[in-house]
Order: structure tokens, then sequence, then C-alpha cells
């Protein structure tokens, strides 16, 4: 996912700009009491969430809230089918599914979110708590789910959380704060690593977009608070003007300015969207009047996610999936930021 505050045309545009989005800066603090001893309370978005007691059965939804018990060793009742960026059709990521080998498990319980989240389902996998640091409930998911079970919503904005504060509230929601707090560093590390590992990057302002190739007349990007710009903001990266002023005072995660204003992206080193497999979309941006000014697209610095891919999904960047490709799309971007 971004996910997402959070991928292929149309019905998959949709996940692209909700169920991978969304970010806060690494230090943001979260208001979650206790490491190990319940009960422990964590404040969020919707008010207070207590748990008396370690739970035992975890049950997850929306996009890669699964990831962090598994990264802790906890396997958990259900989590959600994954629609977009799953590789064999079975709805699971490859990385969620190296870590599920990893710990001799079964495939949860798969909550079909389609449509929205079933309720139904995840009742019948009668969790102890309900996993959502990272996702876009509404009031009246959180009152349904709490019916369920004590549920962990995001702490400010939907879809707006940072991958450390998923981690940091999920972990603390099962008694296991200081080993969620000692995942973030061991992330941390491979992060510096692989970003090391490439030192294009350095000093690139990277620009994060999805552009419909049927209307070339907007230029749709996603702002700093979500969690693809935002991640390489976090690690240093600058960001270009346009983003920056469009994320000023923003909660959304997504807008579009027009392609008359082009001009705006002068600054862009690195003009990343998605596209098939084919590449097509860089001719197409290239051969339009107003897109090919854009210095960034005329010189070819476009790296292009192939939709519907685990290395796409990975962007979002998530508990598992770091380990699982993060130098695969440093190299991606690293390669673009010299191309031309």
């Amino acid at each position: 996912m971004r996910a997402l505050r959070t991928v292929p045309i149309v019905a998959a545009a949709a996940l692209l700009l909700s169920a991978c989005a969304g970010t806060t800066t690494p230090d943001t603090a979260t208001e979650a009491s206790g490491d190990g001893a319940f009960p422990v309370t964590i404040s969020h978005a919707f008010g207070e969430t207590t748990i008396t007691e370690k739970p035992e059965r975890v049950a997850t939804v929306s996009w890669s809230n699964q990831e962090v018990p598994l990264a802790l060793g906890v396997v958990p009742v259900g989590m959600a089918k994954v629609t977009w960026g799953d590789d064999d059709g079975d709805g699971v990521l490859p990385w969620v599914e190296d870590r599920l080998t990893e710990l001799d498990a079964e495939t949860p319980v798969l909550f079909d979110e389609t449509d929205g989240i079933d309720y139904e389902a995840v009742a019948d996998t009668q969790p102890d708590v309900i996993l959502a640091a990272y996702s876009g409930l509404t009031q009246e998911d959180y009152d349904t789910l709490s019916k369920i079970a004590p549920v962990v919503a995001y702490p400010e904005v939907a879809w707006g959380t940072s991958l450390e504060d998923m981690i940091r509230l999920d972990s603390a929601a099962l008694g296991l704060a200081s080993e969620g707090d000692a995942l973030i560093e061991q992330l941390h590390g491979e992060i510096d690593d692989a970003l090391q590992a490439h030192a294009e990057l350095e000093g690139k302002k990277v620009l994060f977009s999805y552009i419909d190739p049927s209307d070339f007349s907007q230029i749709g990007f996603y702002t700093s608070l979500d969690t693809r710009p935002g991640f390489l903001e976090s690690l240093g990266l600058p960001v270009p003007t346009v983003v920056a002023e469009e994320s000023a005072g923003s909660e959304l995660f997504y807008t579009t300015v027009s392609a008359e204003q082009a001009d705006r992206f002068s600054d862009v080193d690195v003009f990343v969207t998605y596209g098939d497999a084919s590449g097509a979309i860089v001719a197409q941006l290239q051969a339009d009047p107003l897109l090919s000014k854009i210095p960034a697209i005329a010189a070819g610095r476009i790296a292009i996610l192939e939709n519907d891919t685990p290395l796409a999904a990975s962007a979002n960047p998530s508990p598992l999936s770091i380990g699982w490709g993060i130098d695969d799309y440093f190299a991606l971007l690293a390669a673009a930021a010299q191309a031309g």
C-alpha cells in the first residue's frame, strides 16, 4: 500500500489513492502506556482504547497492520486480503508469505475489504484486539469494530500514520512496545544501508505521482502526508517546491494541479509514477505539449513502478516490505536520477 489520509486504472486507482497512503514524521509522539504490563491505554483519533490483558487473538484490518505482529512473532487470526500488488493471487503479499513460512504458520483468515470492512468476518475470528493504527477508519467503522473488540485506530488523520507510529501503536497494544522500538531501530538500519548504497539519490527531489494516461490535463501527485513521499522526506531527501507548497497546512494526502502549471515542477529531479510493463507512459508524457515542459520528464528522469506488482506496493514502506525490497526500490529511483 500509503497504504496510503492513504494502483492500474479506474478501480485500482482507488486503492492507489486511499489504501496505501499517509505519513507523519518519524519522531511523532504516540500516546500508549505500558510495556508488557496491562492494562494498556492507547490514545487515538476517536478517543482512547484500553486493553485490559495481553491479547491472544489478534485481528488486523486495512493496509499492512498485520505486518507489525508478524514481525514481532505474533500470527494474527485474521487480516485484510490484499487486492493490489499480489504476485500470485492468494491475497497475501510475498514478504508476508515469507514471514508466515518463517513462523511455520498457516495463512490467517483473509478479510475481503473490497467494499469496506467485513465486520462479520472480523467478528467470526473472535479477536481480543483489532489493530488499525494505519487505516482510514470512519467513526462508524470504529464504533462497529469496538463492539467486537478493543480497536487501535490511527493517531490523528486517516491514512496519516507513519511507519514508525504504526509500529509503536500496534506493538504497544500487544504488550510489545520495547520490541516495537527495537524493530524500528532495525528497519532504520536497513534503510540507511540501502540508501548509502545508492548515493545517486543524495539531494534529489523526488515527486511521487499518479497520472491518468487518459487525462493529461491534470498532474496528480502525493503530498508529504502520504507515506511514499513522506518516507523519502524523512530520510533527508529534499522536497520539490510544488509538494511543499501543496502540503503546507493541508490534510490531503493527494492533490492535483492543472497541467498548465507545469512550470511549478521545474525543480523535480525524479518523477515517479505508475505504468505498465511496456513503459509506454514515458513516451506519452514526453509527447504531451505541457507535461514535456517539466525538465525531469523531458530528460527521461522518470521512475516507473509497474502496476499491480509487489515492488510497486513496497513503495509504501511497511515493517516486512523493507527487508524484502528496499534496495530494489532505491535502485529504481537511482537509475531514474541518472537518466538523461
